[in-house]
């Protein structure tokens, strides 16, 4: 299987190379010192998990130059697709299929709009991961987790493509998990990730103070409540003791963990604040339902959504 990553970093970078070992052909759309590493040497992974190790895999800028994949992921941050989703296009080919793995909902609409809906299904990943230099990532966790499924006309069963891609994975040492309909996991793990990268990220804080704290804790399960409202709004079936379960999964965090946005954030880096809070509070406004808590959280974070300039 041909791979295509329109992304290099610490997601896809990790990914990729996973299989890259396992045998597949494995081409990444890069760019700067990452993309002349990874050209020159490979792309390294120092990882306890799976052990550490050196995969050769191609790495370009122009994603002309790679040519149609069986398989496009993309994996670059959300607020780079303006610029990263048409860099997909000269990888298509008759039987492409578009995996995004990126954080939020809105992914694989933004997809579907370019390369379409036929071609695009969806995936949420559970990983902890870091460019520890150029073409080398460092895990820093055990998690290497993909669900993913389709995510337009979903059926009840699993598509052959999804299964596909499923064996694939799994035979590269990546805990991939196929579903027919991408949409419930990717929410379900918007309506804990959306008010953690915002809480921690406006707190400019780890988790466990926050969660030392009775009003924190309980203002975060709340907010947690305020997502979850918006997403029965969309139609899809979350457990009823969703709350109990994102509690109970918080709690059981090391003190010490930082969302993404907060590491970006104390970086002086863009930060996904639109994909994220952002999109809580347009869909519910769109949808009716009140978002007190994350709207408050988003225009906190909003104005740091470019960076440091």
């Amino acid at each position: 299987m041909h791979v295509a990553f329109v992304g290099a970093g610490a997601v896809g970078g990790y990914y990729g190379a996973m299989l890259a070992r396992a045998g597949h052909r494995v081409s990444f759309v890069a760019r700067g010192a990452h993309r002349d590493a990874i050209a020159s040497a490979g792309i390294r992974v120092l990882s306890e998990a799976v052990g550490n190790f050196t995969a050769k895999a191609a790495a370009e800028s122009d994603p002309a130059r790679i040519g149609p994949a069986d398989v496009v992921v993309l994996a670059v941050k959300t607020y780079a697709n303006a610029e990263a989703i048409p860099l997909i296009r000269p990888l298509m080919g008759p039987g492409t299929t578009v995996l995004t793995l990126q954080n939020g909902v809105d992914s694989a609409e933004e997809v579907a709009a370019v390369v379409g809906e036929r071609q695009t299904i969806a995936g949420a990943t559970y990983i902890a991961t870091a460019i520890d230099a150029p073409g080398v990532i460092r895990q820093t966790g055990s998690h290497r987790r993909i669900v993913m499924g389709e995510c337009f006309g979903a059926t009840g069963a699993v598509s052959d493509r999804v299964r596909a891609i499923e064996a694939a994975m799994k035979a590269a040492d990546i805990h991939a998990e196929a579903v027919a309909d991408a949409r419930p996991a990717i929410w379900e793990k918007f309506t804990y990730l959306a008010p953690f990268a915002a809480f921690t990220g406006a707190a400019r804080l780890p988790i466990g103070p926050l969660w030392a704290d009775a009003h924190c804790r309980a203002t975060f399960l709340d907010a947690v409540g305020e997502v979850a409202a918006v997403a029965r709004a969309h139609a899809i079936a979350l457990p009823p003791d969703h709350r109990q379960r994102i509690d109970v999964y918080a709690t059981a965090l090391p003190p010490t963990t930082r969302s993404s946005l907060l590491i970006d954030l104390s970086q002086g880096k863009p930060i996904e604040v639109e994909a994220l809070q952002g999109s809580v509070v347009r869909r519910g406004k769109a949808t009716g339902v009140p978002t007190p808590i994350m709207s408050a959280l988003y225009a906190v974070l909003k104005p740091h959504a470019l960076g440091i300039r």
